[in-house]
């Protein structure tokens, strides 16, 4: 994994990286999902692959839920304790603003519940839903930021990003939260 930045919300650590979120080791990995919790490609088929079908089946006999909602399932042989599967879209493979807003909020909401201390996210819709890196990054950003003023027990979200893009846009857009910092010159 390669650090691209990095910055603090509060008490809260925010890391951006560029790697397989399937490799961290923090207390869950959150999965960008349809609806219908088929894990077939991107970032659902990674977790599928690294962690095994059993990820899967538990996730779909919680049964559909409205795009935006979130479930839990175990992590089958990833090292994560978690997979928070949030449904950025349905299986039409479409998602926009209002639905990445619903899951980034809905996610760490689950995060929260589960009393983890350390969450993994990929760019939600960003892979096969084709939502703009940029516009991701700003939204589930700002939803971090807004969360981490009353967060009890997260202390550590990592942004596991796949393609220099998403990178890019996330560091970006992390750095517009971050105070300059100047050096004495000597």
């Amino acid at each position: 994994m390669e650090e691209i930045a990095r910055a603090r919300f509060g008490e809260l650590d925010v890391e951006i990286l560029q790697g397989d979120i399937t490799l961290l080791e923090v207390d869950a990995i959150v999965n960008a999902a349809n609806n219908h919790w088929t894990m077939g490609g991107g970032v659902a088929a990674a977790i599928k692959r690294a962690g095994g079908q059993e990820i899967e089946d538990e996730a779909r006999r919680q049964g559909k839920k409205p795009v935006g909602e979130c479930i839990v399932t175990g992590p089958g042989k990833l090292k994560a304790r978690y997979v928070i599967h949030a449904a950025v879209m349905e299986m039409d493979f479409e998602t926009n603003a209002r639905f990445i807003r619903e899951a980034t909020r809905n996610t760490l909401k689950a995060a929260e519940h589960l009393k983890v201390k350390s969450l993994a996210l990929p760019a939600f819709g960003t892979g096969v839903g084709a939502f703009p890196p940029t516009q991701c990054a700003a939204i589930m950003l700002y939803e971090v930021n807004r969360f981490s003023r009353h967060s009890q027990g997260l202390e550590r979200v990592i942004f596991a990003l796949f393609g220099e893009e998403a990178g890019r846009a996330f560091a970006g857009e992390l750095s517009k939260y971050q105070s300059p910092v100047h050096k004495e010159t000597m």
